[in-house]
């Protein structure tokens, strides 16, 4: 719902929920998936433009619902290409979308929380606490909007979503959900292969069997430790489920033929970086389909951790590939514009306060 009016964001709507709010208005349900491929797949604003819906249908809908795009507040690019969007919400709040070329596509990285709860203590976003849920439509919307900008351009197609902007997404688990309808329905939605989706999270295991029974994207763990001291200490969500549980919850986790979990994993200088934590983390992975993304810290003003030598990067990738591990070290791109999830965001309340 807007500021600006009572009328609700039609993107907020399930399709159920547009499909009886139709039904109320005496339509047929075909209506439904047309009003939803023009609001996705035609990427129109405006009801008025839905002109294959009859006049009286689109006055209904203008008179009830609005459609509309996120407000780009600030942004950052970098000289590799990333370019970070800070995306100003209806009510003042600010959330970040990043967009990164790959090789031959782009992948946007998006928010499902205004701030997180989860607390780790290595992320920027959580030293600005919890602020709320984002809404279905505000998930969607960073997809809808950068795609559009995307396909205007025409360099290299938007084809891989990554939930691992601000805020856990398990923790708002039923607007995740629905948004991940719109994003990946192939009919009358945005049309992105569940396969080139990936949700990640910090480890809230009673949501990810559920994660894996209504849906078919990719999971990503934050793992970041071998043993529970040390991953408690990095994230509190740790204690609620340590790691014995978080790795039985991946191993019954319904995956697809030929997925495997990806594992993430934030190397910290001295925390969690010894050649011990390498072995022990093969070990433990060992009864999961895994694969390992080893992520240098990025560090920033003010952190605690910071980035382990080089050549010990290299001596824990080489432990894993031993231990015949796909193990990937990721670097971080868009160093240079603080592309870290919340940084950007940290920076305006800064400039503001």
């Amino acid at each position: 719902m807007t500021v600006e009016s009572s009328k609700i964001d039609i993107k907020d709507l399930s399709r159920q929920q547009l499909a009886e709010w139709l039904q109320e208005q005496g339509q047929r349900p075909f209506r439904t998936d047309q009003v939803l491929r023009w609001v996705y797949l035609r990427q129109t604003d405006h009801f008025e433009e839905m002109t294959n819906l009859g006049k009286p249908l689109r006055a209904a809908l203008a008179a009830a619902y609005v459609n509309p795009r996120l407000q780009v507040e600030k942004e950052a690019f970098s000289k590799d290409g990333s370019r970070k969007l800070l995306f100003r919400l209806h009510d003042g709040r600010h959330i970040e979308t990043v967009l990164i070329p790959e090789k031959e596509h782009f992948t946007l990285c998006i928010s499902s929380q205004v701030g997180c709860r989860q607390g780790c203590r290595f992320c920027m976003t959580a030293k600005g606490g919890w602020v709320r849920n984002l809404s279905a439509g505000e998930i969607v919307s960073q997809v809808r909007d950068v795609k559009r900008q995307v396909d205007a351009k025409g360099d290299m197609p938007l084809s891989n979503i990554v939930f691992m902007g601000m805020g856990e997404p398990l923790d708002n688990y039923t607007n995740v959900i629905q948004a991940l309808e719109a994003i990946t329905d192939g009919d009358w939605g945005l049309k992105f292969s569940s396969r080139r989706v990936t949700v990640s999270t910090a480890g809230i295991v009673p949501a990810m069997a559920d994660l894996g029974r209504e849906t078919q994207v990719n999971l990503a763990v934050s793992l970041n430790a071998t043993e529970d001291d040390t991953r408690s200490r990095l994230m509190p969500v740790n204690r609620r489920y340590p790691i014995a549980d978080l790795v039985d919850a991946c191993r019954r986790y319904p995956l697809p033929p030929r997925r495997k979990i990806t594992f993430e994993y934030i190397l910290m200088k001295g925390v969690n970086d010894s050649l011990g934590d390498a072995r022990r983390l093969a070990k433990l992975l060992r009864p999961v389909r895994a694969k390992i993304n080893l992520i240098p810290f990025n560090e920033h003003p003010g952190s605690e951790y910071l980035r382990p030598d080089p050549e010990r990067i290299v001596q824990f990738q080489e432990t894993l590939a031993d231990h015949h591990y796909t193990a990937i070290v990721r670097h971080s791109k868009g160093q240079d514009i603080g592309a870290a999830c919340g940084q950007l965001r940290a920076k305006l309340k800064m400039d503001e306060g």
